[in-house]
């Protein structure tokens, strides 16, 4: 299927690895130009040019969400690089993020501000700067990558911080509709992604054991989140906006509408 994506550009922040490496690899293989960005700078050059050993343009630019200089010179770059920004895939965040299972008291809050500062502001400082871009060209695609912590508790700051990205998205869905761009929210759960790093690292009698918990009987790949998150990004889901879209192989019992 031919989702009508050949030449638009993208940033993918947390693109080095994981979830964030699989967008980036679905998004060139669609025909996209592709800015990942992580604060690692080997791993980055690493991951870029094994995305694009078949042609594809992947551009690594070394980048810290949690800073407003890093954020605004990542979209500079890529404006610079690929002449313009259409996508943005926020993503870049520390994995299940901080805190114990049911232990509110143990939650650092100076650990806590240093997550959400990365993952909720560094979402919105993404956003804040690729909007005039999307605005002016009267088109554009936000996909916020959370996390179904968003819809249970758990580690204390994954379910806060990811609570916070729905309403971001909501937030950012309304006001940018009108211009002809679209923001969603996608949630993983635990997701497999074989050498490249991904939310869970188990034996594999563990990855079986946890299947067990999934609707679909096991957990899921970095490249089935990424399917659903390119789809998003393109023009065939216009109708689709402001929702927050669970992407974990389906959690057995809960009813969500």
């Amino acid at each position: 299927m031919d989702l009508g994506l050949t030449g638009r550009r993208a940033i993918v922040t947390g693109g080095s690895r994981g979830i964030g490496r699989a967008v980036a690899a679905a998004l060139v293989a669609e025909g996209v130009q592709v800015v990942i960005a992580a604060r690692g700078e080997e791993r980055l050059k690493a991951t870029a040019a094994e995305l694009g050993a078949d042609g594809g343009v992947v551009v690594p630019v070394v980048a810290d969400t949690g800073s407003d200089d890093s954020v605004r010179e990542l979209v500079a770059r890529t404006v610079g690089e690929l002449g313009g920004v259409d996508i943005l895939v926020n993503n870049a965040a520390r994995v299940g993020g901080v805190g114990t299972p049911g232990d509110v008291r143990a939650l650092a809050t100076a650990d806590a501000a240093v997550d959400f500062n990365v993952k909720v502001l560094g979402y919105l400082r993404t956003a804040q700067e690729v909007i005039p871009h999307f605005v002016e060209q009267k088109w554009g695609r936000i996909v916020n990558v959370g996390g179904l912590a968003a819809r249970q508790v758990g580690l204390v700051g994954g379910s806060i911080r990811n609570a916070g990205i729905v309403a971001l998205t909501k937030t950012l869905a309304d006001e940018l509709g009108p211009h002809g761009v679209t923001v969603n929210a996608v949630h993983p759960g635990a997701t497999r992604t074989d050498k490249h790093g991904g939310t869970v690292s188990l034996t594999e009698e563990q990855y079986a054991a946890f299947g067990g918990r999934v609707a679909i009987g096991r957990i899921v790949t970095a490249d089935e989140v990424a399917a659903v998150v390119t789809f998003l990004v393109s023009p065939a889901a216009v109708a689709i906006t402001g929702e927050s879209i669970a992407a974990g192989g389906g959690a057995p019992g809960p009813i969500h509408y």
